[in-house]
C-alpha cells in the first residue's frame, strides 16, 4: 500500500483493517469533490478528467458506506438527481473536456442515454449507505434510479455486457430484503451466469473474465444460489493465491494511464483483503 496506494486507499486500508480514523478517510475523499457536489479528478482511476462523473459518485459512495457517513452521501444523491435522465437512469458517463488519461469507453459514452451499468453501480452502493436511514432510502433520486434498474433488468431479453450484469446482480443483492421484485429479477439474471461463474468481458483485455466473486463477493448474499457447489470456495482460493510478493494484488483489466495502473493496485488490494476477511479466509 505504501508503494502503490493513493492516500485515499491507504486511509481506507488503515480504517478497515487497522482501526484508523474515519475523519482521515473522509478528508482524503474530499480532495476529489467538485463544487457541484459530485466527484471527479480521477477518483475512478481510468477517468482522470476533473468533471464530476457517475463513476466518481460510485467510489465516493463506497467510502461513505465503509465509514458510515450519510451527510456527504446526501450531497451525492442530490448531484445524481441533477444529472439523471427522465427515466431515472444516469448516463454511462458525462462529457469530458480533456480526455488525457481517460479510457475511451468513458470519453465516448452517450450522455443522453441511460446506462444500466452506471445506474446499478451507483444505486447498489447507495442502498448500502441508506440502510436504516429513511431520509436517504426515500430520496427521490434513489427511488427513481431503483425503479429504472428494475425496469431495465425486467426488459432484458439477452445477456447484458458482463460488467453491467455483475453490477445488476450486486444491486439486486443489496435490495433483496427490502424490495419484493428483487428475488425474481435475480433469478432472471441467473440464466446469464454459468454455474462456474465465469463470464468473458467483451471488448476487455485479452482473457479478461469476471469471476464468481465479482458477482457475489460476500457470504449470505442471495446471489450465491446462482453459483454451483464449491465455485465460491475455489474462487476464494484463487483470490488468496493472487497476492504478489510485494503484498498487493493486481487487476486483470487494462489501465489507460501510468497513474491508473498504480492506483488500481491499492484499490484492488483493499478490495481483495475485504472479501477474503468477510469470507473468513484470513
Amino acid at each position: 500500500m505504501a508503494t502503490h496506494g493513493r492516500v485515499l486507499d491507504r486511509r481506507r486500508f488503515e480504517f478497515l483493517f487497522g482501526g484508523g480514523d474515519a475523519g482521515a478517510v473522509l478528508a482524503a475523499v474530499d480532495g476529489y469533490r467538485n463544487s457541484d457536489g459530485g466527484y471527479g479528478w480521477g477518483l475512478e482511476p481510468d477517468l482522470r478528467a476533473p468533471e464530476s462523473q457517475p463513476g466518481g459518485a460510485l467510489h465516493a459512495l463506497e467510502v461513505f458506506a465503509e465509514v458510515g457517513d450519510r451527510g456527504r452521501a446526501l450531497g451525492v444523491f442530490d448531484w445524481l438527481g441533477r444529472v439523471s435522465l427522465s427515466d431515472g437512469g444516469v448516463p454511462f458517463a458525462l462529457p469530458v473536456a480533456d480526455s488525457a488519461g481517460c479510457a475511451p469507453f468513458w470519453v465516448d459514452a452517450d450522455p443522453l442515454s441511460s446506462s444500466l451499468q452506471s445506474t446499478a453501480f451507483v444505486a447498489g452502493v447507495a442502498h448500502r449507505v441508506a440502510a436504516g436511514d429513511a431520509r436517504l432510502a426515500g430520496h427521490p433520486w434513489l427511488v427513481a434510479a431503483t425503479r429504472y434498474c428494475f425496469d431495465a433488468i425486467a426488459a432484458l431479453d439477452d445477456a447484458p455486457h458482463a460488467i453491467a450484469l455483475a453490477f445488476a446482480v450486486r444491486f439486486l443483492d443489496t435490495v433483496h430484503d427490502t424490495h419484493v421484485e428483487a428475488a425474481s429479477l435475480l433469478t432472471k439474471l441467473g440464466q446469464f451466469i454459468p454455474a462456474d461463474g465465469l463470464v468473458g468481458v467483451a471488448g476487455g483485455a485479452d482473457g479478461e473474465t469476471l469471476r464468481p466473486l465479482d458477482f457475489s463477493p460476500f457470504p449470505g448474499q442471495a446471489s450465491r444460489q446462482l453459483l454451483g457447489d464449491g465455485v465460491v470456495d475455489a474462487d476464494l482460493e484463487r483470490l488468496a493465491s493472487g497476492q504478489h510478493d510485494d503484498g498487493g494484488w493486481r487487476v486483470d483489466f487494462d489501465s489507460y494511464s501510468p497513474a491508473a495502473a498504480i492506483e488500481w493496485r491499492g484499490y484492488e488490494t483493499v478490495r481483495a483483503i475485504d472479501v477474503l476477511r468477510a469470507n473468513k479466509v484470513i
